[in-house]
């Protein structure tokens, strides 16, 4: 085969073109499944109907060539870089709330105060460990804000038990305001 009769559309472009289709519907499956376990019930379709549309439009251009292995490779590795891809959006879009538990033997009411300072919402109770007396503190923080809450505990008391566990919902509370917006579908236009 000479390169006069090298057929780049079946060899180069038709699949680099399936492969980034399977990247861009992996990614939307990803945050689809992330949408849906945290409740967004209207985002979530619509990121399907997007998802399963291009699907089925890579598909169909992977059936007419069915003899090209470059293709099915550039299907499967679309489909294994779609889910680094969609991974990395979820975690750049830091959706979502977070309860974190501490249980300090020392320093509550200086990791319930520094916490207070930092902005962050706190309930702290008196509880019974297995060592004695405890502090049980309790904030709920967005995600985003999650490193910044551990990085406040970890300065007043690094040895503090603490569990962090998703929220599906939360009504009312404290929340420190926003800086600037961390979801990509909403945008705030600067006064001019």
């Amino acid at each position: 085969m000479d390169a006069a009769s090298f057929d780049w559309n079946a060899w180069v472009l038709l699949p680099i073109l399936i492969f980034l289709a399977r990247v861009l519907d992996v990614s939307l499956g990803t945050l689809r499944i992330i949408f849906t376990s945290r409740g967004q019930r209207r985002l979530a379709p619509l990121l399907g109907f997007i998802e399963v549309f291009i699907w089925v439009a890579a598909l169909a251009q992977l059936v007419k060539s069915a003899q090209n292995i470059v293709a099915y490779l550039g299907y499967a590795a679309g489909f294994a870089a779609g889910n680094y891809v969609g991974i990395w959006l979820e975690n750049r879009l830091a959706i979502g709330t977070y309860a974190v538990r501490l249980i300090a033997r020392e320093a509550g009411e200086q990791i319930a105060q520094a916490l207070r300072e930092a902005g962050f919402g706190v309930t702290r109770m008196t509880g019974e460990g297995s060592a004695g007396p405890v502090s049980v503190i309790y904030t709920i923080v967005r995600r985003r804000d999650v490193e910044q809450a551990l990085a406040v505990i970890h300065a007043v008391a690094p040895q503090t038990f603490i569990s962090i566990e998703e929220v599906r919902s939360t009504e009312r509370g404290f929340f420190p305001p926003a800086e600037k917006p961390h979801n990509i579908f909403l945008t705030r236009r600067k006064a001019k």
